[in-house]
C-alpha cells in the first residue's frame, strides 16, 4: 500500500487542471505541505518513500527548463518512476493527434501525467481521455496552476499573509498564462491585484477579471508590495505589439527607477526565463535584498511535490494503491 493511503485528501478532483476550480481551503492546504516539502528539499536526506511504485510521465509539447526539471526532480524525491517523454522523436513530431498519443500513454497505464501544450484545453482533454491524474504544466495562454502555487508559496513565506497585499502584474498579460492563473488565486487568497501593462498587451477581457488596470507603470506600481514581471512571449505574438524592445523597456521594463515608485521594502518575482534588459534590469533582478527569483525555483520544487503527494492520497482514495 502506498504510504499516501492514510493521509487526509487534499484535492476534491483527481487532477490540476487550473487554479480557477480550486478552493481557498485547497489552496492552503497545498501551500502548508508546501512548507513541509520546502524543509525536506533542505535536509540531508532529501527522499521520501511515498510514490514508490507510482509512475510519472513528463509530457512536454513546448521547450521548459524549470517546470519540467523541477517536476522530474519533484517526481524521484518523492520515489517515483518518472519518465519524460521526448516530443520531439515521439509519434507526436510525426503527426500523431493528441487523442492517439493519450491512448498510447493509457496502455503504459501511468498513475500521473504532467503535460504543457502550445494549445489552452488541451490538458483538460486528456483528463478526459486517461484514466490517470493530469497535471496543467501551462496549456496556451489558459493556465499555470503549479506556477500560480509556488509564486504564493514564495509571497506567503516572506509576508505571512495575502491579505492587504498589493501585488502588481506587469508587462505581457495577454498572453501570459501565468498571469491568469495568478490573478485567480491571489484574488481568492484576499490580496489586492493590479495588471500593468500597455493597452496592447492587455487581454479584451481584462475587466472581467476583478481588477485594477493601469497603462502607466509608474502609476501602476504606486504603493505596491509585490511586482511580480511577466516575461514578453514574443513567441506567442503575431503582429506588432510593442514598437521595440529598446522602448519596451524605456516605458515597461522594470529597474530601480520605476521600483522605487513601489512601497518601500517591496519585493520583485519573475516566473523566468528572464530577458534582461527587455522586461527587467539585471541590477534589480539580481539584488538579493529585493529580488524573489531564486527562491521562486525553489519553492518550484517544494510545491510541485505537494501536488504529486495530493494527487496520490486521491489515487488512494480511488483504490489504485501500489503493491
Amino acid at each position: 500500500m502506498s504510504p499516501a493511503a492514510a493521509a487526509t485528501p487534499i484535492l476534491k478532483a483527481s487532477h490540476l487542471l487550473g487554479i480557477e476550480g480550486l478552493s481557498v481551503g485547497e489552496i492552503t492546504a497545498l501551500l502548508d505541505l508546501g512548507d513541509e516539502y520546502v524543509a525536506l528539499g533542505r535536509a540531508k536526506e532529501k527522499k521520501s518513500p511515498l510514490l514508490k511504485g507510482r509512475t510519472v510521465i513528463n509530457l512536454f509539447f513546448e521547450a521548459s527548463t524549470r517546470t519540467q526539471s523541477s517536476f522530474e526532480l519533484a517526481g524521484k524525491r518523492l520515489g517515483a518512476d518518472v519518465m519524460n517523454m521526448s516530443v520531439r522523436t515521439s509519434s507526436v513530431s510525426k503527426g500523431e493527434t493528441l487523442i492517439d498519443t493519450a491512448t498510447t500513454l493509457n496502455a503504459m497505464r501511468p498513475d500521473i501525467l504532467i503535460v504543457r501544450h502550445q494549445d489552452s484545453g488541451a490538458a483538460e482533454m486528456l483528463a478526459r481521455k486517461l484514466d490517470c491524474c493530469v497535471v496543467n504544466a501551462g496549456d496556451g495562454s489558459h493556465e499555470h496552476p503549479t506556477q500560480a502555487l509556488l509564486d504564493a508559496l514564495t509571497i506567503r513565506r516572506r509576508r505571512r499573509s495575502f491579505e492587504e497585499l498589493t501585488v502588481a502584474i506587469c508587462g505581457d498579460v495577454a498572453h501570459s498564462r501565468v498571469a491568469r492563473s495568478n490573478i485567480h488565486l491571489l484574488s481568492k487568497m484576499g490580496a489586492r491585484v493590479r495588471l500593468v501593462a500597455p493597452r496592447t498587451l492587455l487581454p479584451a477581457d481584462a475587466a472581467r477579471f476583478g481588477v485594477e488596470i493601469f497603462t502607466d507603470m509608474r502609476e501602476g506600481l504606486k504603493g505596491v508590495d509585490i511586482v511580480m514581471m511577466l516575461r514578453l512571449q514574443t513567441e506567442r505574438m503575431t503582429g506588432a505589439f510593442i514598437p521595440s524592445m529598446r522602448e519596451y523597456f524605456r516605458f515597461w521594463g522594470l529597474d530601480r527607477e520605476k521600483l522605487a515608485y513601489a512601497k518601500p521594502g517591496a519585493l520583485v518575482m519573475h516566473p523566468g526565463p528572464m530577458n534582461r534588459g527587455v522586461e527587467i534590469d539585471s541590477a534589480v533582478a539580481d539584488d538579493i535584498e529585493v529580488s524573489l527569483i531564486h527562491e521562486q525555483v525553489e519553492m518550484g520544487v517544494a510545491i510541485r511535490m505537494a501536488v504529486l503527494d495530493a494527487l496520490s492520497r486521491g489515487l488512494a482514495q480511488q483504490g489504485r494503491n501500489t503493491p
